[in-house]
This record gives C-alpha cells, sequence and structure tokens, in this order.
C-alpha cells in the first residue's frame, strides 16, 4: 500500500507539471550538482556515502530532462578546485564519477561528452571519461556534457591559450591577432565550442553563486537556486525550476 505522503507528492508533481502548460522549454540545462557532503554529514555518514547517493541521481535527472525535451545537459560533477583534496577523498571520488559516467554510457541513450582540463585528471580517469564519450558518439539522443576537472576560469584560459596556438600556427602576428579578435574567435575554442549556451542553470543545496560554473556561457542564462541537497533533488524539484524559467521574460542583457 502507498504512503500517504508519496500518493500527496505524486498528485502535486502532476498539478506542477499541468502548470507548465505551453511554457517554453529550455533547450540546454546546466546543473551544479552541489550538496553531496552536507546530505551525508547530515545523516552521520561518510562522505563517500553521500557522493553515492548524489550519483545515484544523476540517471533520474537525465530521464526528466529527456521527458520534456531538453536536448543538452551539462553536469558540473568536478570542480579543479576538488582536485586538491586530500587523496583519501579525491579516490574514491573519482572513482564513483568513473562509474556513475559509465552508467550513462551504458543506457546507450544520451551521447557524453566530457569537458573541462582532463590533462589535470589522472589519466585512468579521462580514459575512462573518453571511452564512454566514444561508446555513445554515434547515439541519436541528448548530449549530456560532464564537467570533471572543469573550471570557468580554467576554461577561458584554456580557450585563449588554443586561439594563440591556433594563430600562432598561421605566423599570425600579436599585433594582427589584436585586430581581429572577438567573443567569437574566444567562443570558438571553449570546451563547449559548437554548443549552445545554457538556457537555466540549476543549483542545489541552497548555495547561490556559480563558483566558476560556465562563467563565459551563463551570460543570458536564468538562474534557479534549490534548497534540497542533490541526493534529495526531486522530480517536483525540476519541475518547479522549469515553472519559474518558464514564467521569466528573457532580456538577453537588455
Amino acid at each position: 500500500m502507498r504512503r500517504l505522503s508519496d500518493v500527496l507528492y505524486a498528485a502535486y508533481a502532476k498539478r506542477v507539471a499541468r502548470q507548465l502548460g505551453g511554457a517554453p522549454v529550455p533547450r540546454h540545462v546546466g546543473v551544479l550538482v552541489d550538496g553531496n557532503r552536507r546530505w551525508a554529514k547530515q545523516r552521520g555518514a561518510g562522505t563517500e556515502e553521500g557522493h553515492r547517493a548524489g550519483a545515484d541521481n544523476i540517471l533520474n535527472l537525465l530521464a526528466w530532462c529527456e521527458e520534456v525535451g531538453v536536448e543538452l545537459v551539462t553536469l558540473w560533477l568536478l570542480s579543479t578546485d576538488n582536485l586538491n583534496r586530500p587523496e583519501r577523498e579525491l579516490r574514491p571520488l573519482l572513482g564513483i564519477i568513473e562509474n556513475s559516467v559509465d552508467s550513462i554510457a551504458a543506457t546507450m541513450q544520451w551521447r557524453v561528452n566530457p569537458v573541462g582540463a582532463l590533462d589535470l585528471l589522472p589519466a585512468a580517469t579521462a580514459q575512462r571519461l573518453k571511452a564512454a564519450a566514444e561508446r555513445t558518439r554515434e547515439v541519436d539522443g541528448m548530449l549530456v556534457n560532464v564537467a570533471v576537472g572543469y573550471g570557468g576560469r580554467r576554461e577561458i584560459a584554456d580557450a585563449v591559450r588554443s586561439l594563440l596556438h591556433e594563430h600562432a600556427t598561421r605566423g599570425t602576428s600579436i599585433e594582427e591577432l589584436a585586430e581581429v579578435i572577438d567573443v567569437e574567435h574566444i567562443a570558438e575554442h571553449l570546451y563547449t565550442k559548437g554548443q549552445p549556451d545554457p538556457d537555466l542553470v540549476i543549483r542545489t543545496s541552497g548555495e547561490q553563486r556559480l563558483s566558476g560554473f560556465l562563467l563565459w556561457q551563463s551570460a543570458h542564462s536564468e538562474f534557479y537556486f534549490c534548497e534540497a541537497y542533490w541526493p534529495d533533488f526531486r522530480k517536483v524539484d525540476f519541475l518547479r525550476a522549469l515553472r519559474a524559467y518558464g514564467e521569466r521574460h528573457r532580456r538577453f542583457g537588455s
């Protein structure tokens, strides 16, 4: 027999879904999956358990996104700052991320695309991410950017570095490059080059900042901050984010 709370939750989720009506659906959703450690601490559990609980929720989110017609999801799973954490914490976390990305690929529903400074990751981790991308390269489904070893400032620096190297091989002088360089030139060298910028960025755990996530790409994004820790993020929370997005008038900087 279903618990009363489950019945009420299902009814409320349907109500929120109905409220979406014909509201616009974001083409690209970025998600900061934040709060795993605090979720674990709240329960007297270890950090690793929190990260595992968070990883278990990722496939749910991707299914919800696909259900409403989102075309692209970017998941921030590990920042460049987190690479400085103690080995005893970092190694298990990398293992959880590797397994989570493998799980996404194993569905063969979505195309995996690693974004980040893969050269900063352990070779084994980088190889697992690349292998998942290769396995799903021909999948005709939603694109899933997995941001691992990612930092917004690092991405912009890497983009400028790549741009300089490209023009150096062409024999372009610094003076000539300074005359022609613009926003589009840099955008063509980002980790997400060729992709639409995120329409909606969601952050869980109650924190109301980007922390460097998609700094360049989120210039005109709408933001939604959710109090729930990532492992507790439910479909109704996702639907609320979509509802809030649909109610906004996007001005694109004006």
